[in-house]
């Protein structure tokens, strides 16, 4: 695959100071003026500006080489949509999500192999005489990269198109109608584009080492404050990561995810079609209301509507 990252995002917001200081939280490191966040192993991937209401302002993807370019930009064409070209990218607003999606010329990355530590089990001592290593962890959790982000629609279909036809990403599984779950590197998915009366940013998605990185950094976040607690811990069936969502101060949700389905062989995967929220989750307690349908979504759409 000619994509095979992304690369950084940028998160609009009325409250910065607020809402970078609960990515600093999050396990995200500051860089600068402390409102750009990098993680473990994809360097600077999130920056926090101001906006008059919430929502992602745009979405850095990692292409190769300028052949890429020129395909996404032939690609885009064909659509209909209009694209800002230089040598080393192309930049296009989807009409759908309204987010701006950068296409650039950026380095691969292996990421430092995390070794899983031994788990004992019915006829498997695979761990003798120690504890878990999981409960001795004491350094706070730094997510190894940004997984994913998660974008209302307003013509998912068309959405869909942009992100599929248009700069190629591969289709992993879908919610005939609703949602589609796409790919521009071996994750399960990158980008999750949903139906939605106005276009909005849903969640972002931060990979870390295992399940118990996620409930330690979980009951780190809402130890601090526990209305931060939206989700989790469960674990989805698309996908199948474990997860835990929490709320920043802005109303977007934010995943601690890990265990992700991984596909380097498009031959050997066939996607999924799921019907409502079948696929949504293995076990856990179920979604509340709340993630469905953010709390906020009638303010957003009053917002959305001031700004025309």
């Amino acid at each position: 695959m000619s994509l095979h990252r992304l690369t950084q995002i940028v998160i609009g917001v009325p409250n910065v100071d607020e809402t970078a200081q609960y990515y600093a939280e999050f396990g995200l490191a500051p860089v600068g003026d402390g409102k750009t966040f990098s993680t473990v192993d994809g360097g600077e991937q999130l920056r926090i500006v101001h906006s008059s209401r919430r929502r992602l302002v745009s979405l850095g993807v990692g292409a190769d080489d300028t052949d890429d370019l020129n395909r996404v930009t032939a690609s885009l064409s064909k659509l209909g949509v209009n694209a800002k070209t230089s040598d080393q990218s192309v930049e296009a607003v989807d009409p759908g999500t309204k987010v701006s999606v950068e296409i650039q010329i950026a380095e691969r990355y292996t990421p430092a192999p995390f070794e899983l530590p031994a788990y004992n089990g019915p006829g498997v001592d695979a761990r003798l005489a120690q504890r878990a290593p999981g409960i001795l962890r004491e350094t706070p959790v730094r997510p190894r990269k940004l997984g994913h982000v998660v974008l209302g629609s307003t013509d998912q279909e068309f959405s869909q198109r942009f992100f599929q036809q248009g700069l190629g990403f591969k289709i992993s599984d879908t919610v005939p109608g609703l949602a589609a779950f796409m790919r521009c590197s071996s994750d399960h998915h990158n980008v999750l584009v949903q139906q939605a009366p106005l276009a909005f940013l849903h969640h972002t998605s931060w990979q870390v080492d295992d399940v118990d990185e996620i409930g330690r950094g979980a009951s780190a976040m809402l130890a601090a404050d526990p209305s931060r607690h939206v989700w989790g811990l469960g674990r989805h069936y698309v996908g199948s990561n474990f997860f835990w969502y929490l709320k920043d101060p802005a109303g977007n949700f934010s995943e601690y995810y890990a265990d992700l389905d991984c596909i380097v062989d498009d031959a050997l995967w066939e996607p999924g079609v799921w019907e409502g929220a079948r696929g949504l989750y293995a076990w856990g307690a179920p979604p509340p209301p709340s993630f469905l349908a953010p709390e906020d979504l009638g303010a957003l759409m009053a917002g959305a509507h001031e700004d025309r």
